[in-house]
């Protein structure tokens, strides 16, 4: 049996990585590998059918250590080199996929032993951990997501040590080491390129496949005027920005319109930013509630099942993305699935990749070319349908059965 590593530092929660993983070890059957679920602590397959529709039940699992631990997730990342050696020992994998930079200590293991290796990119964290490639000016700003989550006590301390530890055990060229490098989107391929001189070969991620694609969406005028934005509660969504700017802004140019604004908070930090969110809101003179039952202009709405999602979506004429430098945009993603006209700002993977730079949805530099993208979507019939249309068009692209045709591409390449 051909066994190929499937090596996730962390697949105990409903995030990007863990829907990118899933996918990758059905692109991996249908070559024909034997999939090993890797990951330094225990996992639960059974999660993923009810949180991406993909049944991961039936493929073999191995974790560094059988228990779960709800700390020092970023820590975990680390010992990914270890998980991978224990595996290979056991399995004897021809094949191993990645999503981390951390298996330094097992390069020169993985050549003797001529496995293929595959690592996938999100976003280059080299450019957070590497002094020297910041001074470079390789580095386009500190990235929202680090800034958010560790840039303030007690979390800095947290981070400062992990980026002590690091250098430790992570790669130092993926291109002299892979038999292929692969990233999100085309804005991540090209600071990747910045960083080694040459280009990964994009796989865009996949809209888990119980997010429908609709292909008759509710139509324009049976729409109410209001926005959805989907995201966890965090800074980097700049939820407080559309609070602040832009929705007092639009109310001038279109009249009475809602805000709703869907969202994880998992943790203390996100809990805070919501309150904070929640008073500016109020600050700026509009009604905020935190249930669909009251009346208000904002509705901030932690952990909503999907299907009430759905509903809001298939009511509103707008999705709303307000993130800078996002490095690919699920979220996004799902609303074009939806049939929902999209406005990004002009930056990251969504930019790049979803709305294709304009092609498939609005883009925006500041808040006065976000308030004429929504207002126009919300005020013109025809613009709407036209771009209710090419979201459909584009999330078409990146289904499940899209995205394993084009990974087992890359594995044909490197059989």
């Amino acid at each position: 049996m051909r066994y190929a590593l499937v090596v996730h530092h962390f697949w105990d929660r409903p995030g990007g990585g863990e829907l990118l993983s899933a996918a990758s070890a059905l692109g991996l059957e249908a070559f024909g590998y034997a999939p090993v679920l890797v990951s330094v602590f225990s996992l639960d397959p059974s999660k993923y059918v009810d949180w991406f529709g993909i049944d991961l039940s039936k493929y073999p699992r191995y974790s560094l250590f059988g228990f779960k631990l709800r700390a020092f997730g970023l820590y975990s990342r680390l010992i990914n080199w270890a998980a991978i050696e224990k595996a290979l020992e056991r399995y004897g994998a021809e094949l191993v996929f990645t999503d981390s930079c951390f298996y330094g200590r097992i390069e020169k293991q993985l050549v003797k032993k001529r496995v293929k290796l595959l690592e996938y990119v999100h976003y280059p964290i080299e450019l957070e951990l590497r002094q020297e490639l910041k001074r470079a000016s390789l580095h386009y700003a500190e990235d929202p997501y680090f800034m958010e989550r560790y840039g303030r006590f007690p979390l800095n301390i947290y981070w400062r040590l992990f980026v002590s530890l690091a250098p430790r055990f992570i790669r130092e060229n993926p291109f002299n080491i892979a038999s292929a490098v692969l990233t999100n989107s085309n804005w991540t391929a090209e600071l990747v390129e910045k960083l080694y001189g040459e280009k990964p070969q994009v796989l865009n991620p996949p809209i888990a496949p119980n997010v429908e694609i609709i292909e008759e969406p509710r139509d324009f005028v049976a729409r109410e005027n209001s926005i959805v934005m989907i995201g966890r509660f965090s800074e980097e969504k700049r939820y407080h920005w559309v609070v602040e700017k832009l929705v007092p802004k639009l109310a001038k140019e279109v009249g009475k319109l809602k805000l709703y604004i869907f969202g994880g908070t998992r943790t203390k930090t996100s809990m805070s930013y919501l309150s904070r969110v929640e008073s500016l809101a109020v600050k700026a003179g509009l009604r905020v509630s935190r249930s669909l039952e009251a009346v208000a202009d904002v509705y901030l709405i932690a952990d909503a099942p999907r299907k009430t999602i759905n509903e809001i979506a298939d009511s509103s004429k707008v999705f709303l993305h307000a993130t800078v430098n996002e490095h690919w945009g699920i979220a996004v993603a799902e609303a074009m699935a939806r049939g929902l006209p999209v406005v990004v700002h002009k930056s990251g993977g969504a930019w790049s990749d979803l709305v294709s730079m304009g092609a498939f949805g609005f883009g925006y530099d500041d808040e006065v070319e976000a308030v004429e993208s929504i207002a126009r979507l919300m005020t013109d019939e025809n613009q709407w349908r036209n771009y209710s249309r090419r979201s459909i068009k584009r999330a078409k692209e990146f289904t499940l059965e899209k995205f394993v045709e084009k990974f087992t591409a890359v594995l044909r390449k490197i059989a």
